[in-house]
């Protein structure tokens, strides 16, 4: 019954050993499926805005965004299918534990991730890059020392929305 609100429970919390190994479990499931899903969303994001229209670029936008518009329920059940298919095949993964919840969260989180990090990419004005590469710069060094910098906010949000996501 409803007695008020009470900081009780928190000691409680705090004194619970399984407790408190379950939610370390889940902070570390969550830090790392954000940190896999920044650094997947960041790849398909750049892929979807700066390389424009190539064959099969309808297909992979709706993949990467087919996590946004399916429900929860349906992408969690198809994914538990996927596991026990293949561990009935290959006998991966052996059991389903830690491994394929971070999977199921990162499968979740990157859509979230590409999705913010390709709107902060359109607005990116392209003429620094183009005026970094007119002065002899690789395309891959005007990507870590120009656009990874003028992105690293969405990338730090998208990792914080992706982590809030998995708690």
């Amino acid at each position: 019954v409803w007695a008020g609100w009470s900081t009780r429970w928190y000691g409680e919390l705090l004194r619970d050993d399984a407790m408190m190994s379950a939610v370390g479990l889940s902070l570390t499931i969550a830090a790392c499926a954000a940190t896999a899903a920044a650094i997947l969303g960041t790849i398909a994001a750049v892929v979807l805005v700066r390389f424009g229209r190539f064959r099969g670029s309808n297909g992979f936008a709706f993949m990467i965004t087919a996590p946004l518009v399916m429900p929860d329920v349906i992408t969690g059940l198809s994914l538990l299918l996927l596991f026990v298919a293949l561990a009935h095949a290959i006998g991966w993964p052996a059991d389903r534990g830690m491994l394929t919840i971070w999977l199921a969260h990162v499968t979740f989180c990157t859509a979230y991730v590409a999705v913010v990090i390709s709107s902060r990419l359109r607005e990116l004005d392209r003429s620094i890059e183009e005026a970094a590469m007119d002065l002899g710069a690789t395309p891959l060094k005007v990507f870590f020392v120009i656009t990874l910098p003028m992105i690293m906010p969405a990338i730090i949000s998208g990792w914080l929305l992706a982590f809030t996501l998995s708690l």
